[in-house]
């Protein structure tokens, strides 16, 4: 069975956030620690994986990636605080 994730990354510092969808977690955030991935990404070198979620159907996880980046910083870290309260890089996790 498929599965879809969204995901926040962020830089060494934790000061930028960004949030994708994707169907292959571990193969996206791969390509973007290696700057596969032009743009923001690569621009503000978000490599650190601090947060996720899993769904079984693509539209509900567009759905909410949309959610979340219409949503202020302040929600954001409120979400990561939950799931990842110290920041850790949760890619070897996955």
């Amino acid at each position: 069975m498929k599965q879809f994730y969204i995901y926040i990354l962020t830089n060494k510092n934790n000061r930028v956030l960004y949030t994708g969808v994707t169907s292959d977690l571990k193969r996206r955030i791969y390509e973007h620690r290696e700057k596969f991935v032009e743009g923001f990404s690569k621009k503000y070198n978000t490599n650190k994986l601090i947060y996720y979620e899993v769904f079984e159907d693509v539209e509900p996880a567009i759905a909410r990636e949309n959610q979340i980046k219409a949503g202020s910083r302040a929600k954001k870290i409120a979400l990561i605080m939950e799931f990842n309260p110290e920041w850790n890089d949760l890619y070897e996790e996955i």
